[in-house]
This record gives structure tokens, sequence and C-alpha cells, in this order.
């Protein structure tokens, strides 16, 4: 698709060699031209990255295992295996519908700066510079916090783990805080130093996460400790009395696979890092969905077809589904564990690929000067390549709202919620002001879906986030009690109150937005 998409640009040396090294006009891209220098910043990043390597990376940060496993216990709530193999379909399909949304725009301005970047260019002059503030901090937001919900999520399985062979075994908040806080730190010193290898990281991880679920779906279908479900039960069984919600819990069923890919945009983070970015990223970006979603069917598919009864799964420990229907399916704790080992493996190159991601997200923000103290957090370590302030800043940020926790464990598993809805409204924002232009800039990207394909993909990604962003916001068991309520929108809206205030109080005397570029485009 990708191929059939791009356009070429003009050969080097069209028009003057003024008009070439003009800021903002890209008409004649060649090999020596420098993207980053025409898009209006100083390159600073090593440029270590391919194509592949972005795609492993955005793979990496799906995780698909983990992605989907991490928060399965929503599907067990939801109805069992309708939403989890149906809901994955459907979920590809208008996931995809966001993926090529953000390729196209990715292609027109490939920064690390993103979205904010895509909406201060494409905005009418009098409105650029505070909607590219507010996608940025929505943007920064999702980031942050969907990188937290890794992490602490990696924390929970490890805990999960060890009530397999010790099911008395009961974590408390400063026990899982601690080895969140391990998991964090351990992150920091690879991604600070071990920049060079990170590409390598992330084609380890494609490989093994690929092995993996050929394990996993060998291991269930051969062993089937508690059973084989038929076809019927495998793909269609729906039990709509766990989460009170009746008909409607097939989409409370459908969060782990829209969880999976909402972190689809992040790796335009990593634009700056390779060679000839508006053709390799949005190509990275627009596989990402169906390479990880065919991949993740093979995993999916064995878990319904063997997995024990919903009401049993239900109370896992910690909440977490997958190493109980793991340990049942296999007929013993060691067979469970044997298979949750290759789950916590690729969470943490998941946790080390989204913490990169994350801290390149934080460093382009700052370099614009939208981040308090942002002179610290923009710097780039010139021996390791890295900006390593940022890195910093993002580790910290995770490891201070990891202290929410102790005191109230419903109010932080709003931050998974708010992960997903900050990094779903980030893309919303340019998509809509794109659309509102009437596609004018995406078309002439060098990557694009063309006028009419384009206008069908557009609507339908926003239209999904919007409901997106409602599935989110609300708790998947009814009745509500201050337990099982949901707090996302009401911390998303927190952070929006803080960044507002920020803005009145400092940040609107220095924040004038990214420079002002037409980006890269072929000219007709």
């Amino acid at each position: 698709m990708a191929d059939m998409m791009e356009k070429k640009p003009p050969p080097a040396g069209n028009g003057t060699e003024a008009q070439q090294q003009q800021l903002g006009s890209a008409a004649a891209v060649g090999p020596e031209t420098d993207i980053i220098n025409l898009l209006g910043y100083k390159p600073e990043l090593k440029r270590n990255r391919s194509m592949f390597t972005l795609l492993f990376q955005s793979l990496a940060i799906a995780a698909i295992p983990y992605g989907f496993g991490g928060p399965l216990i929503s599907a067990i709530y939801g109805g069992g295996q309708l939403p989890m193999f149906l809901g994955w379909i459907l979920v590809l399909v208008v996931d995809e519908s966001i993926a090529l949304s953000l390729a196209e725009l990715a292609s027109r301005y490939p920064t690390s700066a993103g979205p904010y970047y895509w909406s201060f260019q494409l905005a009418p002059p009098r409105f650029r510079t505070i909607l590219s503030f507010i996608t940025g901090w929505t943007w920064l937001i999702g980031n942050w916090t969907i990188t937290l919900s890794v992490n602490f999520g990696f924390a929970s399985l490890i805990a999960a783990c060890v009530a397999l062979y010790h099911p008395e075994f009961a974590v408390t908040p400063w026990q899982l805080l601690l080895i969140f806080y391990a998991i964090c730190c351990l992150t920091f010193v690879i991604c600070a130093f071990g920049n060079r290898l990170l590409p390598a990281v992330d084609t380890a991880c494609a490989g093994f996460t690929a092995v993996a679920i050929l394990v996993t779906l060998v291991c269930l279908s051969a062993r089937a400790g508690v059973g084989r479900n038929g076809v019927g039960e495998t793909l269609g069984g729906y039990d709509t009395s766990l989460s009170g919600w009746g008909g409607f819990s097939f989409f409370i069923g459908v969060l782990p696979a829209a969880y999976t890919f909402s972190a689809i945009g992040m790796v335009s983070a990593m634009a700056e890092e390779c060679e000839d970015p508006a053709v390799k990223l949005p190509r990275a970006i627009a596989l990402c969905v169906p390479v990880g979603g065919v991949a993740g069917l093979f995993f999916i598919i064995p878990i319904c077809a063997t997995m024990p009864a919903l009401e049993y799964i239900l109370d896992a420990p910690v909440a977490q589904a997958l190493p109980y229907i793991f340990a049942a399916a296999m007929g013993s704790p060691a067979g469970g564990l044997g298979l949750s080992i290759l789950i916590l493996i690729i969470t943490f190159f998941c946790s080390i690929s989204i913490t990169v991601a994350a801290s390149r997200c934080t460093w382009a923000f700052a370099r614009d000067k939208a981040i308090p103290v942002s002179r610290l957090w923009s710097r780039v370590d010139a021996r390791h390549g890295v900006p390593i302030w940022a890195l910093a800043l993002t580790t910290i940020v995770q490891m201070l709202l990891g202290l929410i926790n102790l005191g109230s464990s419903s109010a932080f598993l709003a931050f998974v919620s708010v992960g997903v809805i900050s990094l779903a409204v980030s893309y919303a924002i340019p998509i809509t002001i794109s659309m509102w232009h009437r596609r004018r800039e995406v078309n002439a990207a060098r990557w694009t879906m063309g006028g009419k394909i384009g206008w069908v993909v557009n609507v339908v990604a926003v239209l999904w986030i919007a409901f997106e962003t409602v599935l989110f916001s609300m708790p998947q068991v009814l009745p509500v009690d201050e337990v099982t309520m949901n707090y996302a929108i009401v911390v998303f809206l927190g952070f929006m109150v803080l960044s507002a205030v920020w803005y009145g109080v400092y940040a609107r005397k220095v924040y004038v937005g990214p420079p002002e570029s037409d980006g890269i485009k072929v000219e007709r």
C-alpha cells in the first residue's frame, strides 16, 4: 500500500539554489537535502534507524501479547471470546484508519515534534499557537501516562507470576511500587547509555515476539489443560452478565484491543533519527497495525480455544488474567510461568521502546519552549546522542505518579485510560484541522492516500477516536462504587487545567509555536 501511495519528489537541482535552501520551500527534496533543516530545526540526534527498525519499534511499543494480555481482564468482564476475537478484528480496521491518517501527516511534516507541529502548520494563523500548545500538552501527557501504564503493568505482571506458585501471596502497594521503580531505573539506564544498540533491540523484539506467539500457540493447543472449546464458543462465546452493561458489554470487551494500538503514533517522535523520514516513517506507521494484527490472531485464538470459565478468571491475582489462563490451560503453575516469562520479556522490550519514544516527545516539546525549565530538558548528550535530561524527566514523572497507587488503586488505574484518551485526542486535532482545509496539505505529501480514500479514512478515524474517548472514560463494571469508578476524564481534565495555568502564567510569553514551514511536499 505504501508503495502505491508514495510520490517521488522532483530531482534535486530544480529551481534556484536559494529556493531549495529556503525554509518552508520543500519543492525540491533530493538525497543531499537535510529535511530537518527544511522543517526549521537543527539536526541533533544520531540517525541510526531504518524503515524496518521504525516498524519494529512500533511493534515493540504495541507489544501484542502484553498489549492485549495486560488488560485482558476487561475482555473477560466484557463477555469473553466474542469481543476478544471479533473485537480485535474491528479495532484493526478502525485503528488502521488512524495509522493511515497519521502517516500522511508524518510524511508532510516528518519531525519529532509530531502532532503539535502538524497542528501548528495546518491551523489558521490566528489560532495556530494555542492549538499547537493544546495538542502538544495532550500529546505529552499521553506519552507520559501510556509509558507509565506499561511499566506499572509490567510490575503487576511480575507480581501475578509470583502468585502462580504462591496463591496466598498478596502484593502490597509498597512492594508493587518498588518493583515499578526498579523497572523505571533499569529502563532509564538502557535508554540513556545504549542508544546505538536500540535499533537492534527493537529488531530482536520483533523476532522474539514472533517466536513467543508461535510457542504459545503450540503449547496451548497441545496441552489444553481445561479442555478445548468448540468453534462456536472459541469465536463467539459471549456472556453479558459479568460487567453489568448488558448488551453493551461487547465494547467493554474491546478495550484490550484498543489499548494495544493506542500508541501507534508515538513512533513519529523518532522522525529525526532516520534518513528520508518523509517516506520511511509513514510506511512504518501504516504497516504496524496490519502486521501486528495478523500476528495477534495467532495469539488470541488459542487463548479463546483453551481458556477456563470466565467466572474463575475474574479472581485472577492482581487482576492479571493472562498468567492465570496460562496456568490453567497448561495444567500446572510451571507451565503457566513458562509462557508468562515469554510475555515478561516482551513487556521489557516494550518498556524500553516506549520510554525512548516518550523521551523524544518530551525533548521536542522542550525544544520549542513549551515545558517549564525547557532549556535543561532540551539538551542532547553529545557523547551518546540522547536527550538524556528529557529521558530523566520522563522517568521522574512516572515515578512520582506511581506514588498515587499508595493512596488509591482506582485513581491510579485511571492513568491507563488517560494515556489512551490523551494520545487519541492529540491524533484527532491535526486530523480534524487537515479535513477542515479539505486535506490540501496532506494531498501534496510524498506519501498520501489521495483525495477520495483519504476522506473516508479520516472520517472513520475521527469518529472512532470520539467513541474511544467515551469508552475509556466509562467504568468497566456496574454498579459503580469508589473502587470501580473510572476517574480518567477527571484526571485528563486536571492535566489540561494545569497546562492552561502554565500557559496563562508564563508559557504564552515564550511559546510561539514550532518554526513555520510548508513541510515536505511534491510540487505540481
